[in-house]
């Protein structure tokens, strides 16, 4: 493991500790409802007005994918320090992709809570997403984690800002697989992940200027293929420009 990668592991293994401090004895409201026919029973229910207990993964996973909570907020501050080892480590998997993950951040407006704890996510997020480009074999993709970062954030900017930072062959190898993953919508101009946020088209705007003016030079200096700089090049043009040029693909999008 490089010095970099070291220093954000340290980092990581902070962040995770500051979430069980911060987060320690929290619960759901008592006085929160939920589906016995299609979430869970009563008994499972009261874990969550119970601090601290840990839950099996099937009943984690449900508590954060429901949409329906009362206090959403609530529930998800209640299962966060287990919730953050579960992530980092590699053992929640959502249905249809991390993005869902993040829209539960999202459903719980964390960035609204007290300024301690929203820092205390904040820091999590970008720990996690630090340690993620440096890591050649990461157990969440990187494209999956910044997906879940910029929908629970509502932003890719300070994801990407963070990325630039790295001028490593390892987050480099990452840029050149998100964009081998993404390409395809994003030729299509779609966002290459679901998002409940409105501002769809900002989003992928804001993913597509970004590709366009910072992964070039980073493809190169990975070896990516010619024909993925094309793509990513391609990614910066819109209109005619972009599917008349002689290396647009001939496929339908």
């Amino acid at each position: 493991m490089t010095p970099d990668a070291i220093s954000a592991q340290l980092r990581l293994d902070r962040a995770l500790d500051a979430l069980t401090v911060t987060f320690r004895g929290m619960t759901a409201r008592s006085d929160e409802t939920q589906c016995t026919c299609h979430w869970g029973d009563e008994e499972e229910l009261a874990l969550l007005k119970i601090p601290d207990v840990e839950l099996d993964p099937d009943l984690l996973r449900r508590t954060w994918d429901a949409p329906d909570w009362d206090d959403h907020g609530a529930v998800l501050r209640r299962i966060l320090p287990q919730f953050g080892r579960e992530l980092v480590a590699g053992r929640v998997e959502p249905l249809f992709g991390f993005e869902m993950v993040g829209t539960s951040f999202m459903r719980g407006e964390w960035t609204q809570w007290p300024r301690q704890q929203s820092d205390a996510v904040w820091e999590f997020l970008h720990a996690w997403w630090s340690r993620t480009l440096l890591d050649p074999d990461p157990a969440v993709p990187a494209h999956e984690l910044l997906a879940l970062c910029a929908e629970a954030a509502g932003t890719f900017t300070p994801w990407l800002d963070v990325w630039e930072t790295h001028q490593h062959p390892v987050a480099d190898r990452h840029l050149a697989l998100t964009v081998e993953v993404w390409e395809y919508e994003l030729l299509g101009d779609a966002l290459p992940f679901s998002t409940w946020h409105d501002d769809e088209d900002t989003l992928r705007t804001e993913l597509s200027t970004w590709l366009a003016r910072y992964a070039p030079a980073r493809l190169r200096a990975c070896g990516a293929s010619a024909e993925l700089q094309h793509r990513v090049r391609l990614i910066g043009l819109s209109g005619p420009a972009r599917w008349e040029d002689p290396h647009y693909p001939v496929r339908a999008y």
